[in-house]
């Protein structure tokens, strides 16, 4: 018996046949319908009535924007896909599929394919950090997700890194680290985007190494706070800025030098990648679907 997987984004939702070993048997996307979710659940219908003449379905999964609630069906919150907010979709989806199914959101589902069979694999309690528009992510106990009492489980994004107030996401996002590049080299906003960042930076541009660095080293001290406050196995790093080969060696440096000043602290934070890249989430939603099966 296999799994269908659906992780639906702004711009696609992806899809793909899950075995309950993990393996993707096949997979693909289809442009997200902006219209209406009628749209949206008309093109998943047609996908699984291709896929059922090769493969037999024991329910799907779902990674999906906002605060999912998988016990109400209901998606609160706002997202880049409107129609999906504040109806019973669970039902919705499970109708149109007839299929039982299982809900999470999407920095969740990734965490949770990280930890099925990813970078997390065999470890009960870990953060997973994922930086990119802004800073979101998941926290892990007991090899679950830990919702939080209003959904906002690994919502580090919010926690605040001076006495302006600013943000995490503000500092340590991807985005926000070009928007602030932009603004330090007098340039209009959109004219750079993360890779050409870098490209600057490896270069030998001043403003670039700045805005970096300044990103890097609040990413280690949200990284090393987060291991003294949770006390993970793990904490996993994902978006596209964890595709970056020095990433994991930038914040080992940093945080070994948050070490150095805080003698107390004894326990070395144990940071990695993400394995999956964009695979995470629709592994997470079919080990997700398997957890509640369970």
């Amino acid at each position: 018996m296999e799994i269908l997987g659906f992780d639906a984004g702004g711009s696609s939702v992806k899809y793909a046949v899950v075995d309950e070993q993990g393996r993707i048997r096949e997979k693909g996307k289809f442009l997200t319908p902006q219209d209406s979710l009628e749209s949206m659940l008309c093109s998943m219908k047609k996908i699984k009535a291709r896929l059922e003449k090769t493969y037999s379905f024991a329910g799907a999964g779902f990674s999906l924007p906002g605060a999912v609630d998988n016990h109400t069906g209901v998606i609160g919150g706002a997202s880049s896909i409107p129609y999906i907010h504040n109806i019973d979709l669970k039902t919705r989806l499970q109708q149109t599929l007839e299929l039982p199914a299982a809900m999470e959101n999407d920095a969740n589902c990734a965490a949770l394919g990280e930890c099925w069979l990813g970078a997390a694999a065999g470890c009960k309690d870990v953060v997973f950090m994922v930086c990119g528009s802004g800073i979101g992510g998941a926290v892990i106990k007991d090899g679950r997700i830990h919702h939080g009492t209003h959904l906002h489980g690994g919502e580090f994004g919010y926690m605040v890194v001076n006495d302006e107030a600013m943000t995490l996401s503000e500092a340590a996002a991807t985005v926000s680290m070009v928007r602030r590049l932009e603004k330090s080299k007098k340039m209009a906003e959109g004219s750079l985007d993360g890779e050409k960042a870098f490209q600057l930076r490896e270069q030998g541009d001043q403003d670039a190494a700045a805005a970096i660095d300044f990103m890097y080293e609040h990413l280690a001290r949200a990284v090393y706070n987060l291991q003294y406050a949770y006390d993970p196995e793990i904490t996993i790093l994902g978006g596209a800025i964890s595709v970056r080969p020095e990433l994991k060696t930038e914040l080992d440096q940093r945080i070994t030098a948050i070490l150095d000043r805080v003698k107390i602290a004894k326990v070395v934070p144990q940071v990695a990648c993400c394995k999956f890249g964009n695979d995470a989430n629709l592994l997470g939603a079919v080990y997700n679907f398997l957890q509640q099966k369970e």
